[in-house]
C-alpha cells in the first residue's frame, strides 16, 4: 500500500557536524514570509507582487503574493529566450545560422512597441535576433525567432507552453511570444518566473552569460539601450527582463550573483518604472546584506532510507546530489533547523541509481521551508520470485 507521504525527521545539527547519516488580489497585499531578525525588506506597499529567492539554497527570502497570476508583458520573452536556449542546447538550432527577415514580420512588427527595427529582406543570424530579444526587447525579433524555430506562431506557443509544463509552472500560460496584449491569454506568477530564471541560469549558463546582461546593442545603425535596472548598478547583476503595458504595469525579473550565490528578484504591477527599478535594486542588495548562505550537508551525503515495494531490496539509501544550503539572517547562528525526508512511498522498483525519489525539506526557524531533491544512492532492481517471497515473509513478520 502506497502512502501519500512518508516523513523522517533528522537532526540538522548532527548532520552538519557529524557527517553523513545512515539509517484576484486583496486590497492589502498579503506577505507570505517575513523574517523577524533581518531589517524589513525594502518593498514599497504599492508594488503588489514581489519575490526574492536565493538559488544557492532554493530558499525564499521574501514573498508578497508570489502565486498571484498577473500579465507579464515583455517578461514573456524570458520564456522565448529559454525555449531558444533549449533548442540550441539540443543542437537543433545554431546561433550562427543566417536567416532572412520576412515581409510579413517586418510589416506587422517592426517599430511596434519595443523593436529591433527589422526590415524585410534583412539577413540576420539567430544569435543577432536573440540578442535583440534579450537586450532591447524586440517584439519583431521574438516573432521572427518563433517563425524560424517552429514554422508558425501557434506551433511556437505550443513549444513555450510545453516547456512551462516541463518546468512545473502551474500558474503560467503563453498566448504570445513577445508579451503583446492578448486579452489576458498570457499570464504567469512570481513563483513561476523564479523557477524559469533558475532553469535558464543553471541549465544554460554559457548561453545566459552570452545573451543577457548587455547594456545595449546596435542594429541597422540604430543604437538602443537595455532598460534593465540592475545590471551595472548592483554588483554581480546580469539581467534579466523588464516589461510594461498599461494593463500589466511595470514588471521585472532580475538576477545577481556574488561569490557563487545567486539571487532572483521578481516584481509585478508596479505603478511607475522608477518605483520598480529602485525596489529591484534595493531588494537584491538587501538579500545579499541581510542573509548568509551556509552549508548544512555536503554533496553525496547519505541522509536516510526509503522503503521499496517489489524490489530486490526492501529499502534504498538516499543521498544529496548537491550540497544542501540554507540562508540565515546575518549575525545569527544556525539556530533551530529541521530536516525532514519526504517521499511518496513505498517507492516502486525498479529504481535507478541517481534517480530523484524524495525531497529533503529544510525548515529554518522563522522562515518558509524549502525542498531540495534526494536521489537513490544505489539501484534497486525489481524483485525475482524468491525475493518477492522473502519480502512477503519479512513484511508479515514485521
Amino acid at each position: 500500500m502506497r502512502h501519500p507521504f512518508v516523513h523522517l525527521s533528522l537532526a540538522a545539527a548532527l548532520l552538519a557536524t557529524a557527517g553523513p547519516a545512515l539509517p484576484q488580489a486583496p486590497a492589502t497585499p498579503r506577505t507570505d514570509l517575513g523574517t523577524a531578525d533581518p531589517p524589513s525588506a525594502p518593498v514599497p506597499p504599492d508594488i503588489p507582487v514581489a519575490l526574492l529567492v536565493d538559488l544557492s539554497s532554493g530558499q525564499t527570502l521574501y514573498a508578497r503574493e508570489a502565486q498571484r497570476r498577473f500579465v507579464p508583458a515583455s517578461v514573456t520573452k524570458v520564456m522565448t529566450a529559454y525555449s531558444l536556449f533549449r533548442l540550441i542546447g539540443e543542437g537543433r538550432l545554431s546561433p550562427a545560422k543566417p536567416v532572412t527577415v520576412t515581409r510579413e514580420v517586418a510589416d506587422l512588427w517592426s517599430g511596434e512597441g519595443s523593436s529591433m527595427f527589422l526590415k524585410a529582406g534583412d539577413r540576420v543570424t539567430i544569435g543577432q535576433l536573440l540578442l535583440g530579444v534579450t537586450t532591447v526587447s524586440g517584439n519583431d525579433a521574438a516573432v521572427m525567432l518563433a517563425m524560424i524555430a517552429a514554422g508558425s506562431l501557434d506551433k511556437w506557443l505550443d513549444v513555450m507552453n510545453a516547456n512551462a509544463a516541463e518546468l512545473g509552472l502551474r500558474d503560467t500560460r503563453f498566448g504570445t511570444p513577445n508579451g503583446w496584449p492578448d486579452e489576458g491569454r498570457t499570464f504567469t506568477s512570481a513563483r513561476d518566473l523564479a523557477i524559469l530564471a533558475e532553469a535558464m541560469t543553471t541549465r544554460y549558463p554559457a548561453l545566459y552569460r552570452r545573451y543577457f546582461g548587455h547594456s545595449g546593442m546596435r542594429y541597422n545603425n540604430i543604437a538602443q539601450d537595455n532598460h534593465d535596472p540592475v545590471t551595472g548598478k548592483v554588483a554581480g547583476a546580469d539581467g534579466i527582463k523588464t516589461g510594461y503595458t498599461r494593463q500589466a504595469g511595470y514588471n521585472f525579473v532580475g538576477s545577481a550573483e556574488r561569490d557563487g550565490r545567486r539571487l532572483v528578484v521578481v516584481l509585478a504591477a508596479a505603478p511607475r518604472g522608477a518605483i520598480r527599478d529602485r525596489a529591484a535594486r534595493d531588494l537584491l542588495e538587501w538579500g545579499f546584506a541581510a542573509f548568509d548562505s551556509r552549508r548544512l550537508l555536503p554533496a553525496d551525503a547519505l541522509v536516510g532510507q526509503a522503503l521499496v515495494q517489489d524490489g530486490a531490496s526492501r529499502s534504498v539509501a538516499l543521498r544529496t546530489p548537491a550540497a544542501v544550503r540554507a540562508s540565515f539572517p546575518r549575525g545569527r547562528d544556525a539556530g533551530d533547523v529541521t530536516l525532514t525526508i519526504r517521499y511518496r512511498g513505498p517507492l516502486e522498483a525498479p529504481i535507478d541509481e541517481g534517480q530523484p525519489v524524495a525531497v529533503l525539506r529544510v525548515a529554518v526557524a522563522g522562515q518558509q521551508p524549502h525542498d531540495v531533491p534526494l536521489v537513490a544512492a544505489t539501484a534497486v532492481p525489481r524483485a525475482n520470485a524468491f525475493q518477492r517471497l522473502r519480502n512477503g515473509l519479512a513484511g508479515w513478520l514485521t
